[in-house]
Order: structure tokens, then C-alpha cells, then sequence
């Protein structure tokens, strides 16, 4: 079981990394194994080139088991420990979910309510305020996000998203960086148009019955 875990994790950073959604060493993925401790990509390996003995090995404390972790593990224990039901994160740098936050800093969240797929499929997608990178802030500043929220933008940063298996982490993640560019290149031919106060209602109805997962 640890073993295709593992193998899910690295398979995930060469996905990532091919979809542009990854660049060098930036971003960080972790899971959480049946043994209760964190495997997560190590400090300074490009995501491209990272193996199975390069992964680093955490205890839910933060004591380092084995490895030299990402700088930012404080946003993955964070999620760990607020939220029994996280067994996969990945953190990225999808560029234009990045330049919402740049451009437009008084968002709170992506403005999707125009796009029905993404009130089933992911619900609200928050932007979470800015923290300095490798600072205990990376995941204080996440606590009033969870566990209601699975993906998010971090500001001026990256995109973050948690599941319940590798997949939904990772297919969170490029469903963000997708919709950041339809609603950039709406924006761009006169703005996106949200739908009736009705249609939104009746989605977010529909969202909570289909279930809090990453669709």
C-alpha cells in the first residue's frame, strides 16, 4: 500500500511538471501513509527529476523521520492534522491562478460563479492571504479554510489543494489553473458574467449532495 503510494506521489510530479503547473523545485507534494507519518518531495530537487529515494519522511509533529523536506511543510501538517480525512496535497504554481492574485488583490475568491462545472466540481475557490514562504504562517493562515475547502489559491503564491487520494489533489489542482484562464481570457473579451442568483443557489444545492470531493 505505502509503495503505490509513493508511486502515485512521484508519477504526480512528473504530471504536474509536464502540465507547466510545476517549474524546478518550486511547489511540494506529500501523503499520508498507513503508518501516520508524511512522505513528502524533498528541498531543492526539480519535481521532474525527483525518485523514490529523495523523499523525505515526517511525523505529524513536525520531527523529521528521514530526509531533507520542502521549506513549506507547515501548510501540509497543517492540513494533516486539522483534517483526519487529507491523505494527498499538492502545492503548485499554476501561473495564472497566480497573476488573479497580483492583478486583482482585493479578491477574496476566484469570481466562478459563471461557471457551473466548477460550483459542482469544486465549489468556492478562496484566496488565502499572503505569508512569507517557509514561515508557520504558510499554515495558520489556512485554518479558517478548513476543512470546507479543498482548493485554493494562495496569494501571490501558488495554488494549494487537498483529497483524499493523489488523483483529486492533482486533478484539483489543473481544474484551478484551467478555469484561472477561461476567466482570464473572459475578462479580456469584456468580463465574465456570472449566472442568476437562482442558477447559483440551485448549483450550491447540488454541490452539497454530490459531496465535498474534488470532482
Amino acid at each position: 500500500m505505502s509503495d503505490a503510494l509513493l508511486h502515485a506521489l512521484l508519477d504526480t510530479c512528473r504530471r504536474l511538471h509536464a502540465a507547466g503547473l510545476l517549474a524546478a523545485s518550486d511547489g511540494n507534494l506529500s501523503v499520508r501513509l498507513p503508518n501516520g507519518l508524511i512522505a513528502m518531495t524533498p528541498s531543492g530537487v526539480p519535481k521532474a527529476k525527483v525518485q523514490l529515494g529523495d523523499l523525505a519522511y515526517l511525523q505529524l509533529d513536525g520531527a523529521i523521520v528521514e530526509g531533507l523536506p520542502s521549506s513549506e511543510r507547515a501548510m501540509h501538517l497543517a492540513i494533516y492534522n486539522a483534517v483526519p480525512q487529507a491523505k494527498a496535497i499538492v502545492h503548485a504554481h499554476p501561473p495564472t491562478a497566480i497573476a488573479w492574485s497580483l492583478a486583482r488583490p482585493e479578491l477574496q475568491e476566484l469570481p466562478s460563479d459563471g461557471l457551473p462545472e466548477v460550483i459542482l466540481a469544486a465549489g468556492r475557490i478562496p484566496i488565502v492571504p499572503m505569508a512569507m514562504p517557509g514561515t508557520e504562517a504558510m499554515g495558520a493562515n489556512l485554518l479558517p479554510f478548513l476543512p470546507a475547502h479543498r482548493l485554493m489559491i494562495l496569494a501571490r503564491h501558488g495554488g494549494l489543494c487537498w483529497g483524499e487520494h493523489m488523483n483529486e489533489a492533482a486533478g484539483g489542482m489543473e481544474r484551478l489553473e484551467q478555469v484561472a484562464t477561461i476567466l482570464w481570457k473572459a475578462e479580456t473579451l469584456g468580463g465574465a458574467k456570472p449566472l442568476s442568483p437562482a442558477e447559483i443557489e440551485e448549483l450550491r444545492a447540488l454541490r452539497a449532495k454530490l459531496g465535498p470531493r474534488i470532482i
